[in-house]
């Protein structure tokens, strides 16, 4: 395997003002800017995937029980969960 060449290590510092100011006074106001981003914008003819499916009552069933204190948390039911999401993230799933 052939050797991994780095550039030189550079000491962390502040970051250069004069780089900011230098591009701060050649640019337009925010809305124009804004304005040409959004004509360079290319929408899709792919469909949407549409409103997410809630149930409302459900929804409310699970707030209310929320704030009377009666609902649930199981702390092991919930890192399962946190895992899970975490690994189907990494594959790609």
């Amino acid at each position: 395997m052939p050797p991994i060449e780095v550039g030189p290590a550079r000491a962390i510092s502040a970051i250069d003002n004069r780089l900011a100011r230098e591009t701060r006074g050649q640019g337009q106001g925010p809305q124009k800017a804004r304005d040409q981003v959004d004509q360079t914008v290319v929408k899709s003819d792919v469909p949407t995937a549409g409103e997410p499916p809630v149930d409302a009552e459900r929804v409310q069933v699970i707030r209310k029980a929320v704030e009377s204190g009666t609902y649930p948390i199981l702390p092991a039911r919930i890192a399962d969960a946190v895992i899970a999401a975490s690994v189907m993230l990494r594959s790609g799933e």
